[in-house]
């Protein structure tokens, strides 16, 4: 049997160690740089200095400045751009795309203007059966496994089949996938643990202890969960890799952007100083208000992002931020009794 035609669309850290998982799991890949020198690069040293450093990336990696080129034929297209932009360029993309060909989504958010999913917008803009379309996510921070550290992820499609393909292209000695059909539990997951990030960000910058930190991670979990089962997700989604699993490590790892970002936030820094410190995307800063507007849809209350989206607005001092948190009416923790 042949191998099938793989591109990643998105030469960022994540795109860049996902198509370098791709290769080591025996599978050649084509990977999309938007910079022609990015490109140039990864195919002159196998290396992709500004995300990645000095690792060696695969031979079995190549790039292209050309996103046309890379999708054209490809039977399994790999998107890894940032989530706001995916409408935008999937459009482009579209005429493109081969007849029944597998799209997988590695982007973590809610689209801001239709707080759609990102596999929804695939969905949608593509025009393709949802079945088609895959969700890598759990606890993937891109240098660790660019490293070749042992990690576990979750690929969740509506259709086992497809979750079990993409799953077959990724799997490798360092990089072991479960498969999972909760597209909702898996992308709500990985979109609302940002937002917790930067509040736990927040907390440090402010130098709270690991109390405090605990707590917030403890209620954002809750908080997730609470807004997963009310868009229809199962409850051991969110006990799993692309819940738990995926929050504890964007929460408490100095290589999260969204962590890093939110550390930022509360030594003091303004949110455009911020932006213009950080290199890289963090994807809670843009999907907060998105996501606080689907708690608001479904009737979920979501103090977490609240306060988050109230930080990022100037509406709230980051040194308010665990008063107010914990300023809130007592319950009782689990079942109702």
């Amino acid at each position: 049997m042949s191998q099938p035609r793989i591109a990643v669309l998105g030469a960022g850290s994540w795109g860049t160690t996902y198509a370098a998982v791709i290769a080591d799991a025996g599978f050649p890949v084509t990977l999309w740089a938007r910079r022609s020198e990015v490109a140039a690069e990864i195919n002159a040293s196998h290396t992709n200095e500004r995300y990645l450093g000095d690792r060696v990336l695969p031979e079995g990696l190549s790039a292209t400045d050309d996103d046309i080129d890379a999708i054209t034929d490809a039977e399994v297209i790999v998107l890894a751009v940032p989530a706001q932009t995916l409408r935008e360029n999937l459009s482009r993309w579209k005429p493109h795309l081969a007849p029944g060909v597998r799209l997988v989504s590695l982007m973590k958010g809610i689209e801001v203007e239709t707080g759609k999913r990102m596999s929804e917008v695939i969905a949608e803009v593509a025009e393709v059966d949802p079945k088609q379309i895959a969700v890598v996510s759990g606890p993937n921070l891109a240098r660790e496994i660019a490293d070749r550290q042992p990690t576990a992820t979750v690929v969740a499609s509506s259709d086992i089949a497809t979750a079990e393909a993409v799953a077959e292209i990724c799997a490798n000695a360092y990089f072991r996938p479960y498969t999972n059909t909760d597209v909702v539990g898996v992308e709500i997951g990985g979109a609302i643990k940002n937002i917790i990030a930067l509040s736990v960000g927040i907390a440090d910058g402010q130098r709270l202890g690991d109390n405090s930190k605990a707590s917030i991670i403890t209620r954002g979990l809750a908080e997730t969960s609470r807004l997963a089962a009310a868009m229809g997700a199962e409850a051991h989604t969110l006990s799993g890799l692309a819940g738990l699993g995926d929050l504890v490590a964007t929460c408490a790892s100095p290589l999260s952007r969204n962590r890093t970002f939110g550390r930022h936030l509360g030594e003091g820094m303004s949110l455009e100083d911020v932006i213009e410190h950080t290199s890289q995307t963090a994807e809670g800063v843009k999907s907060a208000p998105a996501v606080l507007a689907l708690g608001r849809r479904y009737d979920v209350d979501l103090p977490i992002t609240e306060a988050v989206c109230a930080v990022l607005s100037d509406r709230l001092r980051v040194d308010e931020l665990a008063a107010l948190l914990l300023s809130r009416k007592r319950k009782h923790e689990g079942p109702p009794v």
